[in-house]
């Protein structure tokens, strides 16, 4: 084993001429009342590297261009189509009229693991929400399902943006299967 260098890496990259028609997953994301600038970012790059389809940042969410979201960004808000919508539920009515399905990544009564779900679950818009108070009620009831991140300590939340890598490149693991 020996780890790649610089040039390796860039030699499996999708060229910039051809990122914005390459192949995407069917995986949008919604950040809605996202605090730090730098949890933004580190969406952004999540979302570039698993070629979700849009990125839809709402409430008081920040957005490009802005140094901190770069910083952590290295340049993936670029690569990754987005919109900002000062209403979530703009976004959400506009994510609904395309007939996807909008799940919820916060704990509720109903929420399922998020490692079971199945390619019939997609395409999908997973809802990740404020650092401290999580998704919105209005967003929980429009979600067509929840999903949960189990946790096993005292703990019951992870930071944000390491949530949304989870789920994001789990569920790249089930639509590749």
């Amino acid at each position: 084993m020996k780890k790649l260098s610089h040039d390796e890496i860039a030699a499996n990259r999708t060229p910039l001429a051809a990122i914005e028609t390459a192949p995407r997953f069917p995986i949008y994301a919604l950040a809605d009342n996202i605090r730090s600038l730098y949890n933004v970012g580190s969406i952004f790059r999540s979302s570039d590297g698993a070629m979700i389809q849009k990125l839809f940042l709402t409430g008081y969410t920040p957005y490009p261009p802005r140094k901190e979201i770069d910083k952590t960004a290295l340049g993936a808000t670029n690569f990754v189509a987005w919109e900002y919508h000062k209403d979530p539920m703009d976004a959400v009515a506009q994510i609904k009229a395309l007939g996807i399905k909008l799940c919820v990544l916060e704990l509720t009564t109903t929420s399922r693991p998020y490692y079971d779900l199945t390619p019939a679950d997609f395409p999908l818009c997973v809802v990740v929400g404020n650092e401290i108070t999580g998704v919105s009620k209005e967003i929980i009831d429009a979600a067509d399902f929840a999903i949960d991140i189990p946790m096993f300590g005292h703990k019951q939340s992870l930071n944000v943006a390491v949530a949304y890598g989870i789920v994001l490149y789990d569920f790249l693991r089930i639509l590749r299967k």
